[in-house]
């Protein structure tokens, strides 16, 4: 995923992509335990991919915060 593909995407579309790779690092993080995770890369592709959506929801959330005290 790209920043800029995500920011296409409205809040709540995010906010489930969000809820969607934390379900997936998990499940990495669990087949990693029981050895049965081949590519370990996935585990930091996803991690990344969270710092990104959460990111840009604070940007978001920052810009709101903004246009109220405007």
């Amino acid at each position: 995923m790209e920043a800029r593909e995500l920011r296409k995407m409205t809040t709540e579309e995010l906010r489930a992509k969000l809820d969607e790779s934390y379900e997936r690092l998990m499940n990495f993080r669990f087949q990693l335990s029981i050895k049965q995770l081949k590519d370990h890369n996935l585990l930091t592709s996803t991690k990344r991919d969270i710092a990104r959506l959460k990111t840009i929801l604070r940007e978001r959330e920052l810009a709101q915060e903004e246009e109220r005290v405007e």
